[in-house]
């Protein structure tokens, strides 16, 4: 286990109780004292009788708690609870199903699944989060699932390789940090799209030398590519190797743990697979989601 991550025994010991847990989210979300969700002040806030409530004056008695405009709110799993599930999905490399969390924090397992979905909410990149930049290596993979897996009726007998699958941008700073993005469609101009969206103009870009990545060298980026169809892997600084490891990580849990993943939900995967290092407490405010959203 790595030196930062606490064993299971001290996170129990942490958070014994369901009151330990709030006071400890309430001291990473409100750093600076109890602030209203809705006008985000924290002038004329009172505390209510029952412990954990509080009321926005400013706002109207507005009445609220850490769960409120939250991934907690209405959902009856306990904070205590929802802190070990942090702790699994951020310690399991793999990933962990919901049927596994189901059994590890004694919820159904519909409840662990819409708890999973919660948490990769949180991880999704925020707008504001800075572009990548320096160095950037790019590849392209495919997810969704190997059709050995699925049940006889949903197997796809349309062809294979990127047949029914997902098709995932990763793009990955070295030394940095790693985004992955979901594409509509596989095509220069959605990938062209994409790297402008997360990528600083300016930036080294290293690729493989599928066509997808043609003309990326001149005005807004510089490129260079190996060319994996030769046998090519690396030269000199150029190579993709430190975005393939992500790909290597992410299918051993597509395939490990999940089995398949619908296409609908790709972007909630690749987004909990680029945040596991990442602390889940200071990404969950403003994200709540909902079931009937989820289901869809």
């Amino acid at each position: 286990m790595s030196k930062s991550t606490i064993s299971t025994f001290q996170l129990f010991q942490a958070f014994p109780d369901e009151e330990a847990a709030r006071l400890y989210l309430e001291s990473r979300l409100w750093p600076d004292g109890v602030r209203c969700p809705n006008c985000k002040s924290g002038e004329r806030i009172t505390k209510r009788t029952r412990t954990g409530f509080y009321r926005c004056n400013a706002c109207g008695d507005f009445d609220f708690t850490i769960r409120t405009g939250t991934i907690f709110e209405r959902s009856k799993v306990p904070l205590q609870k929802w802190l070990y599930a942090m702790y699994l999905l951020v310690t399991a490399r793999k990933g962990i199903s919901s049927l596994q969390l189901a059994k590890e924090i004694g919820i159904t397992q519909k409840s662990a699944w819409f708890v999973l979905h919660r948490l990769r909410e949180a991880c999704g990149t925020p707008e504001s989060i800075e572009k990548l930049k320096g160095i950037v290596e790019l590849d392209e993979c495919f997810i969704g699932g190997k059709e050995a897996n699925k049940h006889e009726y949903k197997k796809l007998r349309a062809g294979r390789g990127p047949v029914g699958k997902t098709a995932v941008l990763g793009m990955r700073e070295r030394g940095g940090r790693t985004l992955l993005a979901p594409l509509k469609e596989r095509t220069i101009e959605t990938v062209t799209e994409a790297i402008h969206e997360n990528i600083e103009v300016g930036t080294q870009l290293y690729t493989d030398d599928h066509s997808t990545f043609a003309g990326l060298d001149g005005l807004f980026f510089r490129h260079q590519s190996v060319n994996h169809s030769a046998g090519e892997y690396a030269r000199g600084a150029a190579s993709t190797n430190g975005i393939e490891s992500v790909w290597a990580v992410l299918k051993r849990g597509v395939y490990g743990t999940f089995h398949h993943i619908s296409p609908k939900h790709t972007g909630r995967y690749a987004d909990e697979f680029a945040w596991r290092l990442n602390a889940f407490v200071g990404a969950i405010s403003g994200k709540r989601l909902t079931y009937a959203r989820l289901t869809q």
